[in-house]
């Protein structure tokens, strides 16, 4: 819990704002990679206790099952409406459980956040792609807003001058008129 999960961030460049989006990917990929890695040991060692229950042939079957993407996996937790299992009870604030269930669960869950993290930065780093292709130039500071480590918003300022305002005028009042 040493993250901030709410930040503001200058960029001098695309490709600084780039990298760090690269990072985050990066170490969200092997986050993954070593929750997968305890989820399949700890499926392993209940099998032979728990192997007939409904809970975990549903959860083993979510290990197999290929991962979802981003939106198919927002539309089933809404469809589900976060509803916890039987296994767990809430004590104020917070939902507690004694299970091997409410384990098993809670990892699944968090495997789930992960993979939608990685998903939703690589679409982040497709933008800022596309972002360098319109070639907004050299001489500007990108502030950036990062919200649980996703990159939410960018406001673009030029170092010296004007140009990019002027840039930016024109496009917004460019416009055409029909002839009659």
């Amino acid at each position: 819990m040493n993250n901030l999960s709410t930040e503001i961030h200058s960029f001098y460049s695309l490709k600084d704002l780039s990298e760090t989006v690269d990072e985050a990917i990066f170490q969200y990929k092997a986050m993954a990679e070593e929750y997968s890695e305890w989820v399949g040991s700890f499926l392993r060692g209940l099998e032979s206790t728990h192997k007939d229950e409904e809970w975990f042939k549903k959860l083993s079957g979510m290990q197999k099952a290929p991962r979802k993407t981003e939106s198919e996996s927002k539309s089933k937790s809404k469809k589900k409406g976060q509803q916890a299992s039987e296994c767990w009870i809430t004590f104020k604030d917070i939902m507690l459980s004694a299970s091997e269930q409410g384990e098993a669960e809670m990892l699944f869950e968090a495997l789930e956040e992960i993979n939608g993290k990685i998903a939703r930065l690589a679409k982040i780093k497709e933008s800022i792609e596309d972002l360098k292709k319109a070639g907004i130039g050299k001489e500007v500071l990108y502030t950036v807003y990062i919200k649980d480590d996703i990159p939410e918003k960018i406001v673009v300022r030029q170092k010296q001058g004007s140009q990019l305002i002027e840039k930016f005028k024109f496009i917004a009042d460019f416009c055409v008129s029909g002839s009659s």
